[in-house]
């Protein structure tokens, strides 16, 4: 029996990780017969589910991610551990859920971490100050690059293309491996964009008609018009 449905593939380990599955679907122990809920953890020893107790890992304490900090100490001081995981429907994929560890270890863990967190969120604040500067750099390379390729658009408007598409994690064209490399059509299917929602009624049109291709072929000949415009050497207001 396996814990995904459980039912589907295991998760790729380390060869020196102990992997504890959180059950998705109920089941019992194979060799005291309890029963394993919605949540519970178990281990798998040749295809049979087994609790914690059974597995001898029932003195073990289950600590979340989320604390990278906390979560490497509480790994290194804890003899025995071992890595909880749960099936993901939406990714079809185990991820990781937390880690099981000894109370003890947890206990060092914290209190260390509890002993350099001032120093640990200086260390955050210089990195993020540094992505921040690097941000900053890239977008105004973004830009130099729009005003080479559009030198009609207004500036005003290169500025708010180049931060949208540099804009971080929103999966845009301007964070794109292309965009990167300042990729032409990248940077132009950007300006495009900025042009059919900034200079055009197709926002208005799609919400009258919810016909995304019917409102786009509405404003169609106004965009290649701006486009033209800023295609030229003079910026046009």
């Amino acid at each position: 029996m396996n814990p995904k449905s459980p039912s589907e593939s295991q998760p790729t380990a380390k060869s020196d990780e102990i992997v504890v599955f959180m059950v998705r679907r109920e089941t019992k122990c194979a060799e005291c017969g309890r029963e394993l809920f919605d949540g519970s953890l178990l281990r798998l020893e040749d295809d049979r589910p087994l609790c914690l107790d059974c597995a001898d890992l029932g003195h073990l304490e289950f600590l979340t991610s989320g604390n990278t900090a906390l979560t490497r100490r509480a790994t290194k001081h804890s003899p025995l551990r071992a890595v909880v995981v749960q099936w993901a429907r939406a990714r079809k994929r185990y991820e990781r859920q937390g880690i099981l560890v000894t109370p003890a270890a947890i206990d060092r863990a914290e209190t260390e971490c509890l002993a350099d967190e001032e120093q640990r969120v200086r260390q955050r604040e210089r990195a993020a100050i540094r992505r921040a500067a690097e941000d900053l750099e890239y977008e105004s390379a973004v830009g130099r690059k729009l005003k080479e390729l559009f030198p009609g658009c207004p500036t005003e408007s290169t500025v708010q293309i180049a931060a949208w598409t540099c804009r971080k994690h929103s999966g845009r064209v301007g964070r794109s491996a292309a965009a990167k490399e300042f990729d032409p059509q990248a940077l132009r299917l950007a300006v495009i964009a900025h042009i059919r929602h900034e200079h055009t009624r197709y926002d208005e049109l799609l919400m009258e008609t919810g016909d995304r291709a019917h409102a786009r072929g509405m404003v169609r000949d106004e965009i290649t018009k701006v486009l033209a415009n800023w295609e030229r050497n003079a910026e046009m207001a």
